[in-house]
């Protein structure tokens, strides 16, 4: 393989499609879209358009009709498992959008096939790569926060009423959740970053807009292997959502406080700064973030680099959301499954 050129193919030309090209030009400089993919031709064309790509309709049609070493699949949730073991059996390395897939089975049978690959397959969880939570797990590792007490994670945006048909994330048998599988997952993988693996959690869920068949409230407590305890809210709903903060982290020494909004910012409150210090922006580091995740996975294919988080690691957040929807349904504390 030519270690001077990542070649991929973008499998799926909605939205994130969008965040994706954008990443690679910012950030993936070896890499080179030769493919893009939709079952939608005009999309697909629309793709092709801007990326200067050959488009296609079917992964069969690109495998037929161009050269790929990598593919970079953006489907919905319940096609994950088809998608990315076709893939990795015709040989291409293969970087997944989050979730891995709709239950822990189906994930297992994943992890599998790329094994006997021997390919690189890698999730894409954006916020793994988010500065802003970077920086604040360096300063929970050289001590500035002392020991964690507790830690709350909110993320949400207000409901616009429904236009048009449904999109496919209000099927719950096409997200195989809710918003916590979805979104939320992007809070959740902060707080295991900082506060280690989440072993139960204890929630309550709804469904405040009535057309999601999947929760759209979710609020949880979340114990973590050290047993702090941390709040995780996630909301889709309400006309408006005022300002405040999505992240709250606590500790012996210092509290860190990040700011909702894009333009948000980190904050510190510690012995030096009892009011508060800015310490950096939100943004663009969290727009950016795209561009490092390609980045990681052009580097994990070119030049063996291990990427920053396993696709193992990656399942903390279904396994999350799996307990949460359980929780909600037995009103108990459920335990976070590993296998």
């Amino acid at each position: 393989m030519n270690t001077d050129e990542l070649r991929l193919a973008l499998y799926g030309c909605g939205a994130i499609a969008q965040d994706h090209w954008r990443g690679i030009r910012e950030a993936a400089a070896r890499t080179r879209v030769t493919a893009v993919i939709d079952a939608d031709p005009q999309r697909a064309a629309a793709m092709a358009s801007v990326t200067g790509a050959q488009s296609f309709t079917s992964f069969d049609a690109a495998l037929a009709g161009a050269e790929f070493d990598a593919i970079d699949i953006m489907l919905p949730h319940h096609l994950h498992e088809a998608a990315a073991s076709h893939a990795l059996a015709a040989d291409k390395h293969v970087l997944l959008e989050k979730p891995m897939s709709t239950s822990l089975d189906s994930c297992a049978r994943i992890l599998a096939a790329a094994r006997t690959s021997g390919r690189v397959f890698m999730i894409a969880e954006q916020a793994q790569y988010w500065p802003d939570a970077l920086a604040v797990r360096n300063l929970i590792r050289d001590g500035t926060l002392g020991e964690i007490i507790t830690a709350r994670a909110f993320f949400g945006s207000a409901a616009a009423p429904l236009q048009g048909p449904k999109p496919w994330r209000f099927f719950l048998d096409q997200m195989g959740g809710g918003i916590v599988i979805d979104g939320g997952a992007h809070w959740i993988r902060p707080l295991r970053m900082w506060m280690g693996e989440i072993v139960e959690v204890v929630a309550v869920t709804g469904r405040p807009m009535a057309d999601m068949e999947g929760e759209s409230l979710a609020r949880a407590l979340l114990r973590f292997e050290s047993g702090t305890v941390a709040a995780f809210d996630a909301l889709y709903g309400g006309a408006y959502l005022g300002s405040g903060e999505e992240f709250r982290i606590t500790g012996t020494r210092a509290e860190i406080i990040i700011e909702r909004g894009p333009q948000g910012r980190v904050l510190i409150f510690d012995e030096r700064h009892p009011q508060g210090e800015t310490l950096m922006q939100k943004n663009p580091g969290r727009s950016q973030a795209f561009g490092f995740e390609l980045r990681d996975f052009e580097c994990a294919v070119l030049d063996g680099k291990t990427p920053d988080a396993s696709a193992e690691y990656s399942l903390g957040e279904l396994r999350t959301a799996l307990a949460i929807t359980q929780s909600a349904a037995t009103g108990k504390w459920e335990r976070v499954r590993r296998q």
